[in-house]
């Protein structure tokens, strides 16, 4: 399994935007081949910055996801609102306590 976290951060008055947009567009993603989970964090001490954390089966499941439309199109109305460059990690998921 590959988690993946990405982060970035948004013009103030970009917030309501993603955050519509994100919306829109989560059960899609979740339901992208190979997405097993996905949730969106919100810093607490900087309310500009936003996390997505996603679990996929594979790296290819991954790879197919970032080559397909439905990223292509979030990512083309994403983009726009960022006020920093977003970063990424693809993380191999050790162990896991409930």
């Amino acid at each position: 399994m590959l988690v993946r976290i990405v982060k970035m951060g948004f013009h103030k008055q970009n917030i309501a935007i993603f955050m519509k947009n994100f919306d829109d567009t989560k059960t899609k993603i979740r339901g992208f081949k190979g997405c097993s989970f996905l949730e969106l964090y919100r810093d607490r001490n900087n309310s500009n910055i936003f996390f997505t954390y996603s679990y996929w089966e594979t790296e290819a499941d991954l790879e197919h996801y970032r080559q397909s439309d439905l990223f292509k199109n979030i990512w083309n109305k994403t983009k726009p609102l960022f006020n920093m460059k977003p970063e990424a990690w693809s993380l191999d998921k050790i162990e896991s306590l409930k």
